[in-house]
């Protein structure tokens, strides 16, 4: 079969033509072979394989892959119409290879690819056959994964795909595509890796993709009518034909990562004087906890600690002057991390925070030293004619009382500022009245804040409005006011100066005073999801044009409501939320548990200003490698230029027509149905 193969390729092949001649707008042909594709009883270590045109291999460390997996790599040349393989491991007796260069041969002059090309000899009286084909697509997104490693385990032992080096490889396509040759029959287990470590077995670090059925490759012969074209594709005759199809060809590899990533310390920095930073390797539930060792005389309560969720990043503002001014800080860090088994032990480490300042700095920190020396001399001498004036029964002058006040201090400069940023004054008809500082804030007085609604012409206060408060528990810079705001309302936000107070002491020089109007419910529109084929929990997400989500909602009942959304553009995505959450949770190999199942609406949303838009969405209407838009699709297939057409210009939201090793639109190849997603679905 496999000369008859290369018979065919051979009597394809099309001589390039010579300088200012029309384009080649075919891929290289294989002219000869040594050993010859198919041969039995290779005894050599050396493959040479010779082309009709001078060729280059594209990106071959990531494209081309040897079967059976070798302990140290082959030598892989290209030398002007030929390429050489030589194998460095001792050739295994009875036993077939396969070199597979999916898509990395193309010609020199004009690029033309030799699409899906493999080569296969066999050491033994017997070459293997079988095959087995299918797609990689990422769990949480549906990207097809391009030339990830795919290969196979007849040891169908759990522990194999972390243990044993898989038996048989491949690599995807631009498609996510992969077939897996030159099989021999048998009972198999299917494997997707990101290899980075190159041992081609499994560690908790790698993204991979599992399936717990167990594949038997087989073969049958189907007939159909075939269409012969000229080379202008015009159509030449058409004839019946049998074919050989391998089974199975639609297996559904769902790409993840178990975040199990090893916890340690990752970076420690001190990034000015006010504040010390840790960060960590990876999430964790445990918070790291600082002690000081020096200075030894410092205040119990030294710090404010902001945090990002997850606690893998976490800043320690400073709060006592002592250590502040201190250029130095010796602390002892205590935190959980990951111990060579896996498992989470608690270290403590002895570290130093040093300042390191610019000349600038310095400079600055300089001057506000002789500002503040000169600040006190007068504050004395105030103080001292203050004192004489009262022993005297006279009054003080007003100039000396005005030095007295602390509100001095802030105007000269010398104490620290506040500085507060208030939020833009169009609010969506969720938001809330919010501002941001540049340190956190101590306190505010009531008496300060002012929360107006604007009447005809004239502004009303509201008395019963709340105070501002942390828009989340995390951070200590953000402010909101928790007030339901009225639709189409128009509010006046104000905070006084010296109304806020910081934890150094610094005040709002200035008053900060903003007009917000709140937009109504006429300027958003409303999506409302019939979803069909979801008998579980689900969240769907609304999604803009780079992938990311907007908003999201629940399934409650076959329905999923999203309200008051800014007119626009999006896409939609609905994910199986097995554990009710409300968060897509990834997959875990050691608990056969598979990533949440994640679908895409296949078509754009327009949705207008004022306006409702009903869809209906089955989830498994639509193969699952063709639900995603090619809009919002970061992995795309190559641009192939052996193509005698001129590139057609895609509208918007139009799907790519280009033909595929599989077929996907076509007979029984390739499509990838929602059905076939997830077994636990069928047994519901």
């Amino acid at each position: 079969m496999c000369i008859v193969g290369m018979a065919m390729l051979g009597a394809c092949a099309n001589i390039g033509s010579p300088e200012g001649g029309p384009r080649d707008y075919t891929p290289p042909a294989l002219l000869r072979a040594n050993p010859m594709p198919g041969e039995l009883n290779v005894k050599r270590s050396r493959v040479e394989l010779r082309f009709d045109e001078y060729i280059q291999l594209k990106d071959q460390q990531k494209k081309v892959v040897v079967s059976p997996v070798q302990k140290e790599a082959p030598v892989i040349r290209t030398v002007g119409k030929k390429i050489t393989v030589e194998f460095r491991d001792t050739m295994k007796p009875n036993t077939t290879y396969v070199i597979d260069f999916t898509n990395a041969i193309e010609d020199n002059n004009e690029g033309n690819v030799l699409d899906g090309f493999s080569y296969a000899f066999s050491t033994g009286d017997h070459i293997d056959t079988l095959q087995i084909s299918g797609i990689v697509l990422r769990a949480k997104d549906l990207e097809p994964m391009q030339h990830v490693l795919v290969g196979l385990h007849t040891n169908l032992h759990d522990s194999a795909f972390n243990k044993v080096p898989m038996e048989r490889i491949s690599r995807t396509n631009d498609k996510g595509e992969f077939t897996i040759r030159n099989l021999k029959p048998g009972l198999y287990h299917v494997f997707a890796l990101n290899d980075v470590d190159g041992d081609y077995k499994m560690n908790n670090s790698e993204d991979m993709a599992f399936n717990d059925h167990v594949y038997e490759p087989s073969a049958r012969l189907f007939t159909s009518s075939d269409t012969i074209f000229t080379f202008d594709k015009r159509v030449d005759s058409v004839y019946t034909a049998t074919h050989t199809e391998f089974l199975p060809n639609d297996v559904l590899l769902s790409f993840f990562n178990e975040n199990k990533k090893p916890l340690y310390l990752a970076k420690t920095q001190r990034i000015d004087d006010k504040r010390l930073w840790v960060k960590m390797s990876t999430v964790t539930d445990s918070l790291p906890h600082l002690a000081i060792l020096s200075p030894a005389e410092h205040s119990d309560d030294w710090c404010r600690i902001e945090r990002r969720q997850g606690n893998d990043s976490i800043i320690y503002w400073l709060t006592d002057s002592a250590l502040i001014k201190t250029d130095s800080i010796k602390v002892a860090l205590s935190y959980l991390k990951t111990d060579s088994l896996g498992g989470l032990v608690a270290a403590t480490d002895t570290l130093t925070f040093a300042q390191r300042k610019t000349n600038a700095q310095i400079k600055e920190a300089a001057q506000r030293v002789k500002e503040e020396e000169k600040y006190q001399k007068e504050l004395k001498q105030a103080q001292e004619r203050i004192a004489k004036a009262k022993a005297a029964g006279k009054e003080p002058t007003q100039d000396d009382l005005v030095l007295l006040e602390e509100d001095v201090r802030h105007r000269f400069g010398l104490l620290p500022k506040l500085n507060i940023e208030l939020a833009p004054s169009s609010l969506g008809i969720t938001d809330s009245i919010s501002f941001t500082t540049d340190v956190p804030i101590l306190d505010i007085a009531p008496t300060g804040v002012h929360l107006e609604l604007a009447k005809d012409t004239l502004w009303i206060p509201l008395s019963n409005a709340p105070m501002p408060q942390l828009a989340d528990e995390y951070g200590l810079l953000r402010y909101t006011v928790p007030l339901a705001l009225t639709p189409g309302a128009k509010y006046r936000f104000s905070i006084d100066s010296i109304a806020a107070r910081s934890v150094y002491n610094g005040l709002n020089h200035s008053a900060v005073s903003r007009e917000f109007t709140v937009r109504g419910p006429e300027e958003y529109a409303n999506l409302f999801f019939n979803i069909v084929g979801v008998r579980d929990s689900a969240v769907v997400q609304l999604l803009n044009n780079s992938d990311g989500v907007v908003r999201e909602a629940p399934v409650v009942a076959g329905e999923a409501e999203l309200l008051n959304v800014e007119p626009g553009t999006y896409y939609a995505r609905l994910f199986i939320d097995r554990n009710g959450n409300g968060m897509w949770d990834t997959g875990d190999y050691s608990e056969h548990r598979q990533p949440e199942y994640v679908f895409y609406y296949n078509k754009k949303l327009n949705l207008r200003k004022n306006w409702d838009v009903d869809e209906t969405w089955n989830i498994y209407a639509v193969p699952l490698n063709l639900q995603k838009p090619d809009d919002i699709k970061k992995n795309r297939p190559e641009k192939k230029k052996n193509s005698l057409e001129p590139e057609k210009k895609k509208k918007p939201g139009e799907e790519d027509e280009d033909e595929d090793e599989f077929n996907s639109k076509g007979f029984g190849r390739g499509v990838y149905s929602g059905d076939k997603y997830s077994d636990y679905r069928n047994s519901k």
